[in-house]
Protein backbone atom coordinates (compact mmCIF):
# COMPACT_ATOMS: atom_id res chain seq x y z
CA UNK A 1 0.00 0.00 0.00
CA UNK A 2 2.87 2.15 0.66
CA UNK A 3 4.39 1.72 -2.93
CA UNK A 4 1.12 2.15 -4.40
CA UNK A 5 0.85 5.31 -2.20
CA UNK A 6 4.56 6.94 -3.25
CA UNK A 7 3.77 5.70 -7.11
CA UNK A 8 0.39 7.71 -7.15
CA UNK A 9 2.93 10.95 -5.54
CA UNK A 10 5.37 10.72 -7.95
CA UNK A 11 2.45 10.51 -11.16
CA UNK A 12 0.41 13.96 -10.09
CA UNK A 13 3.18 16.26 -10.96
CA UNK A 14 3.59 14.51 -14.15
CA UNK A 15 0.37 14.88 -14.77
CA UNK A 16 -0.03 18.81 -14.23
CA UNK A 17 3.19 19.00 -16.57
CA UNK A 18 1.40 16.77 -19.29
CA UNK A 19 -1.19 18.82 -19.53
CA UNK A 20 -1.42 21.34 -23.09
CA UNK A 21 -2.46 24.70 -22.03
CA UNK A 22 -6.25 25.94 -21.99
CA UNK A 23 -7.52 22.41 -21.45
CA UNK A 24 -9.11 21.94 -18.00
CA UNK A 25 -7.53 19.74 -15.42
CA UNK A 26 -8.17 18.47 -11.53
CA UNK A 27 -6.34 15.88 -9.66
CA UNK A 28 -8.32 14.30 -7.04
CA UNK A 29 -6.42 13.04 -3.63
CA UNK A 30 -8.16 10.17 -1.17
CA UNK A 31 -6.36 12.32 1.87
CA UNK A 32 -6.59 16.06 3.00
CA UNK A 33 -3.84 17.89 1.74
CA UNK A 34 -3.36 17.06 -1.67
CA UNK A 35 -1.76 13.76 -0.31
CA UNK A 36 -2.60 10.11 -0.75
CA UNK A 37 -3.54 7.99 -3.53
CA UNK A 38 -4.44 10.45 -6.75
CA UNK A 39 -6.43 10.37 -9.75
CA UNK A 40 -5.54 13.01 -12.91
CA UNK A 41 -8.76 14.12 -14.83
CA UNK A 42 -8.81 16.06 -18.38
CA UNK A 43 -12.00 15.19 -19.01
CA UNK A 44 -15.59 14.16 -18.08
CA UNK A 45 -16.06 10.62 -16.21
CA UNK A 46 -19.36 9.50 -15.40
CA UNK A 47 -18.14 6.55 -13.41
CA UNK A 48 -14.78 7.65 -11.45
CA UNK A 49 -14.40 4.04 -10.19
CA UNK A 50 -12.74 4.81 -7.50
CA UNK A 51 -12.43 2.57 -4.36
CA UNK A 52 -11.48 5.76 -1.87
CA UNK A 53 -13.12 9.18 -0.68
CA UNK A 54 -12.21 11.86 -2.21
CA UNK A 55 -10.59 14.69 0.25
CA UNK A 56 -8.88 17.02 -1.40
CA UNK A 57 -8.65 18.53 -5.23
CA UNK A 58 -5.83 20.47 -7.36
CA UNK A 59 -7.64 22.29 -10.19
CA UNK A 60 -4.90 22.79 -12.68
CA UNK A 61 -7.18 24.49 -15.16
CA UNK A 62 -10.89 24.67 -15.81
CA UNK A 63 -13.95 24.64 -13.33
CA UNK A 64 -15.65 21.07 -12.00
CA UNK A 65 -18.68 19.24 -11.31
CA UNK A 66 -18.51 16.65 -8.67
CA UNK A 67 -20.70 14.45 -8.20
CA UNK A 68 -21.27 11.38 -5.48
CA UNK A 69 -23.51 9.42 -7.65
CA UNK A 70 -22.74 8.13 -11.24
CA UNK A 71 -23.98 10.12 -14.42
CA UNK A 72 -23.31 13.54 -12.36
CA UNK A 73 -26.41 12.65 -10.09
CA UNK A 74 -27.13 13.72 -6.32
CA UNK A 75 -26.28 16.54 -4.67
CA UNK A 76 -23.07 17.77 -6.88
CA UNK A 77 -20.86 20.34 -6.16
CA UNK A 78 -18.99 22.93 -7.77
CA UNK A 79 -14.70 23.89 -7.60
CA UNK A 80 -13.18 25.96 -9.95
CA UNK A 81 -9.63 26.49 -7.68
CA UNK A 82 -7.37 23.99 -5.48
CA UNK A 83 -9.13 22.49 -2.47
CA UNK A 84 -7.02 21.02 0.22
CA UNK A 85 -9.77 19.67 2.30
CA UNK A 86 -13.28 18.99 0.51
CA UNK A 87 -14.41 17.85 4.36
CA UNK A 88 -18.17 16.24 3.64
CA UNK A 89 -19.11 18.71 0.99
CA UNK A 90 -19.78 15.21 -1.06
CA UNK A 91 -21.37 13.93 1.28
CA UNK A 92 -20.90 10.99 4.17
CA UNK A 93 -18.22 9.36 3.14
CA UNK A 94 -16.90 11.98 0.46
CA UNK A 95 -17.37 9.20 -2.59
CA UNK A 96 -16.41 11.08 -5.68
CA UNK A 97 -18.47 9.32 -8.25
CA UNK A 98 -18.53 11.62 -11.15
CA UNK A 99 -16.75 14.45 -12.38
CA UNK A 100 -16.91 17.09 -15.61
CA UNK A 101 -15.49 19.87 -16.54
CA UNK A 102 -18.03 22.19 -17.05
CA UNK A 103 -17.77 25.90 -18.98
CA UNK A 104 -14.24 25.15 -20.44
CA UNK A 105 -12.35 27.68 -21.97
CA UNK A 106 -12.65 28.13 -26.06
CA UNK A 107 -9.84 26.77 -28.03
CA UNK A 108 -6.99 29.24 -27.88
CA UNK A 109 -6.19 30.66 -31.92
CA UNK A 110 -3.34 28.65 -33.45
CA UNK A 111 -0.59 30.78 -35.37
CA UNK A 112 -0.32 30.43 -38.97
CA UNK A 113 2.66 29.21 -40.08
CA UNK A 114 4.02 29.57 -43.50
CA UNK A 115 7.44 29.56 -45.36
CA UNK A 116 7.40 32.31 -47.31
CA UNK A 117 9.60 32.31 -50.89
CA UNK A 118 9.55 35.23 -53.92
CA UNK A 119 6.84 33.32 -55.75
CA UNK A 120 5.24 31.04 -53.46
CA UNK A 121 4.32 30.32 -49.76
CA UNK A 122 3.94 27.19 -47.92
CA UNK A 123 1.43 26.62 -45.45
CA UNK A 124 1.72 22.86 -43.21
CA UNK A 125 -1.61 23.87 -41.32
CA UNK A 126 -3.63 26.67 -42.89
CA UNK A 127 -5.72 28.51 -40.47
CA UNK A 128 -7.97 31.29 -40.68
CA UNK A 129 -9.04 33.32 -38.21
CA UNK A 130 -7.34 30.90 -35.37
CA UNK A 131 -8.68 27.83 -36.66
CA UNK A 132 -7.41 25.25 -39.33
CA UNK A 133 -9.08 25.41 -42.21
CA UNK A 134 -11.75 22.81 -43.38
CA UNK A 135 -10.86 21.03 -46.40
CA UNK A 136 -14.26 20.97 -47.72
CA UNK A 137 -16.83 23.95 -46.10
CA UNK A 138 -19.94 22.30 -47.52
CA UNK A 139 -20.35 18.60 -48.06
CA UNK A 140 -17.74 15.80 -48.08
CA UNK A 141 -14.12 16.10 -48.16
CA UNK A 142 -13.45 15.56 -51.82
CA UNK A 143 -10.28 16.48 -53.63
CA UNK A 144 -12.16 19.00 -56.09
CA UNK A 145 -13.46 20.61 -52.70
CA UNK A 146 -10.70 20.66 -51.14
CA UNK A 147 -8.69 22.36 -54.07
CA UNK A 148 -11.17 24.67 -54.18
CA UNK A 149 -10.56 25.46 -50.41
CA UNK A 150 -7.01 26.00 -50.64
CA UNK A 151 -7.41 28.02 -53.64
CA UNK A 152 -10.07 30.29 -51.72
CA UNK A 153 -7.62 30.22 -48.98
CA UNK A 154 -4.67 31.26 -51.24
CA UNK A 155 -6.49 33.86 -52.65
CA UNK A 156 -7.35 35.42 -49.06
CA UNK A 157 -3.80 35.37 -48.24
CA UNK A 158 -3.02 37.60 -51.39
CA UNK A 159 -2.00 34.68 -53.75
CA UNK A 160 -3.41 33.93 -57.29
CA UNK A 161 -4.27 29.90 -56.26
CA UNK A 162 -3.00 26.94 -54.87
CA UNK A 163 -0.34 24.71 -56.58
CA UNK A 164 -0.93 21.48 -54.45
CA UNK A 165 -2.83 21.13 -50.83
CA UNK A 166 -3.56 17.98 -48.96
CA UNK A 167 -6.01 16.32 -47.08
CA UNK A 168 -5.26 15.60 -42.93
CA UNK A 169 -8.06 13.99 -40.76
CA UNK A 170 -8.08 14.89 -37.04
CA UNK A 171 -10.53 12.91 -35.46
CA UNK A 172 -14.17 13.38 -37.91
CA UNK A 173 -12.65 16.78 -39.20
CA UNK A 174 -11.15 16.80 -42.70
CA UNK A 175 -8.85 19.68 -42.97
CA UNK A 176 -6.46 21.33 -45.68
CA UNK A 177 -2.66 20.68 -45.12
CA UNK A 178 0.79 21.35 -47.09
CA UNK A 179 -0.91 24.01 -49.55
CA UNK A 180 1.15 25.95 -51.68
CA UNK A 181 0.22 29.34 -52.49
CA UNK A 182 1.76 30.70 -55.66
CA UNK A 183 1.45 33.89 -58.05
CA UNK A 184 1.04 31.92 -61.52
CA UNK A 185 0.81 28.02 -63.12
CA UNK A 186 -1.80 26.82 -60.75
Amino acid sequence: MLLSMLFAAMLAPAAEERRPGGQPEAIVYRDAGYSGPAVAVGRANPDMGLAWPVRSIRVNSGTWQLCPQRNYGGRCITVSRSTSNLGNQLGPGSRLVSIRPIGAEPPRPVPNQSLRGMAAEFFPRPVRDGRRVAACATGSATANCAARSADAFCRAQGWNGSKSEALESEGRAVYLADVLCVRSGY
